[in-house]
């Protein structure tokens, strides 16, 4: 099965922002359930999306990583700052790895007739990848800020920052998967 199978069934999924629209709400015939196979391609669909978005960004930080090494204020970096810098460089080229990863494990398997299992392995990349990108970002805060701002306030601002990307990325996602949990058993 390849990434084209099923664009028909993306393209009525996908409005103009690429925001997946439910085909089976009010007054769209919501009594036909999504089958498997829809399910399968929407969400390898939706993975797909994930990933440009995601490699954009990881790609970027991690191309402006590369290019600290070479310039003069590299040089005087102290120890613990190289530390922080190598933590950094390898979170970030971890996180580029997953990040990618969909992608050729999708080339490796396409007509194989695993998309089920390769949306799920491809999740838990994306989940590993966005893990791993937040500590990079992080990562990166710190080293940049123990510049700029003097004493202690360099960590608190990192660590206040990486509070909010847990809260943003992982908390609020968790909270509103619980929270429709207890809607949908209270309806059963």
């Amino acid at each position: 099965m390849t990434m084209t199978e099923g664009s028909s069934d993306s393209a009525k999924d996908v409005g103009a922002c690429g925001a997946h629209h439910d085909r089976h709400g009010p007054g769209s015939g919501a009594d036909e359930p999504e089958s498997a196979h829809e399910r399968v391609n929407r969400r390898w669909n939706e993975i797909l999306q994930e990933t440009r978005v995601t490699q954009t960004g990881v790609q970027i930080l991690f191309g402006f990583l590369l290019s600290v090494a070479f310039t003069p204020l590299f040089r005087e970096l102290g120890t613990v700052d190289r530390v922080i810098y190598v933590t950094t460089v390898v979170l970030g080229a971890s996180a580029t790895g997953a990040l990618i990863a969909p992608v050729s494990t999708h080339r490796f398997l396409s007509g194989q007739r695993m998309k089920d299992d390769m949306v799920k392995a491809a999740g838990r990349l994306m989940v590993c990848g966005m893990v791993l990108l937040a500590l990079t970002i992080g990562c990166t805060l710190l080293l940049i800020l123990r510049f700029v701002v003097p004493g202690v306030l360099a960590e608190v601002l990192a660590g206040a920052v990486m509070l909010w990307f847990g809260l943003c990325w992982y908390v609020l996602p968790l909270h509103l998967r619980r929270r429709a949990g207890r809607r949908s058993a209270s309806h059963e």
